[in-house]
């Protein structure tokens, strides 16, 4: 049988010859590659600013944008301290888009997202010893070979975006290691080893004050309102009624900051965040922006997993933005639409009254009937006499018909039997 020359070394090698790899050492980048990445890069973010990829994300929210957007050009442009991190604390209610913007920065500053973005929950940092979880114990002690969570990682990246979600549940102890990671863009791990993290973004979220903020949003929001119709009634002319307030330093200053201060019983803490960030209740506008992102959500879901086309009237959302809820934020906005209108796809479907292909229309019921029949008694929000949702389907020839859903029965109507 012929063979290849140097065939038969390759059979007596066996078959670990071929897995044995051939080492060669990494080439260095030329510096007119480097530079030319630079370029192209710079260029990149001046085509597509920071602030306009946050809003194809985040609704709302335009002065907190502007905020981060602003402190990260000046990072990514050389005008900042390079001996100290940039430090965010974001304020405001629950679900108000907080740590997505956190995720989103992450995002356009890291390829890899997954590991140049950080996030610890300070709540489970709420006692004294729980300190170890963070930078790791110290050597002796169980655990000391797996390091703290935060340390660990940012060995791994030590430009990370860094989320400390809820840093108002954080023990004292914990607050104290922070001031060294603030201020001199280092930490110490348990096992005494330093890790330089100066190039990092430490993003904290709070809803400390958040009650106020939103309340203080919400009254200046009535009163741009009334301003606006008292000129319309007075007749000066061209009125725009516009929802966009912003927050006074009076109210930041006098209000805000004794608050901060009380809670966290520190001014050394506090000073050295460079940016607090303040997030507002939405307006009415941006609820409507919401309710259509959350619909067309489970349209696409509808489509994906049941091949159903579902449409809604422009009403539905008017209806659908009663549920906000202002200490809830989207998260109520989300609610909402599962409980008025994807409780009635899943019944619908549990019913068979939904054909493979159909097209689905959800519009307001004109009439006071229930949407769903029940003989029970009307509950307290039926008392409301609130607008009602009704799922439609719509024929081939544009016809359209009223879905028969039957209610299902009321937890205290069901007899058990022992």
């Amino acid at each position: 049988m012929f063979l290849p020359p140097g065939f038969e070394d390759r059979i007596e090698l066996g078959p670990q010859w071929a897995s044995v790899p051939e080492h060669h050492p990494p080439t260095p980048v030329p510096p007119q590659y480097q530079e030319k990445q630079r370029k192209r890069e710079a260029e990149e973010r001046r085509r597509f600013p920071l602030e306009q990829r946050l809003k194809e994300h985040i609704i709302g929210q335009e002065s907190a944008i502007a905020t981060v957007g602003a402190a990260i050009r000046r990072k990514e442009n050389g005008w900042y301290d390079e001996e100290h991190p940039l430090v965010f604390l974001f304020l405001g209610s629950s679900g108000i888009g907080k740590t997505e913007l956190a995720k989103q920065t992450a995002k356009y500053m890291h390829k890899d997202a997954k590991k140049g973005f950080i996030r610890l929950d300070m709540s489970e940092f709420q006692e004294r010893h729980e300190v170890a979880k963070f930078i790791g114990s110290p050597p002796g002690y169980i655990g000391h070979e797996e390091g703290g969570q935060l340390t660990k990682k940012l060995k791994q990246c030590p430009n990370a975006v860094v989320l400390f979600d809820e840093v108002d549940k954080a023990h004292p102890d914990v607050l104290t290691i922070m001031l060294q990671l603030f201020d001199e863009g280092r930490l110490t791990d348990g096992k005494g080893k330093t890790i330089d993290c100066k190039d990092a973004i430490f993003i904290m979220t709070s809803n400390v004050a958040s009650e106020e903020i939103a309340q203080h949003a919400l009254q200046l929001r009535q009163e741009a309102l009334e301003m606006a119709h008292n000129r319309l009634a007075e007749n000066l002319g061209d009125v725009q009624i516009t929802d966009k307030i912003t927050i006074s330093k009076n109210f930041k200053e006098n209000v805000i900051r004794p608050i901060l201060k009380a809670h966290f019983r520190r001014d050394e803490f506090l000073g050295r965040i460079n940016e607090i960030v303040y997030f507002l209740p939405f307006c009415h506008s941006e609820l409507i922006q919401l309710v259509n992102k959350e619909l067309n959500f489970w349209a696409k879901r509808a489509k994906q997993r049941h091949n159903i086309t579902l449409l809604w009237d422009r009403e539905v959302a008017d209806v659908l933005v009663d549920g906000y809820n202002v200490h809830y934020g989207a998260r109520s906005i989300k609610h909402e639409v599962e409980r008025r209108v994807v409780n009635q796809l899943a019944a619908a479907y549990e019913q068979d009254l939904l054909p493979g292909g159909c097209t689905l229309r959800i519009t307001v019921e004109d009439s006071d009937k229930q949407l769903l029949k029940s003989p029970e008694l009307p509950s307290p929000q039926d008392e409301k006499r609130s607008p009602k949702l009704r799922l439609e389907i719509i024929d081939k020839d544009s016809k359209t018909h009223k879905l028969d859903i039957r209610a299902p029965l009321h937890p205290e109507k069901v007899c058990f039997t022992l």
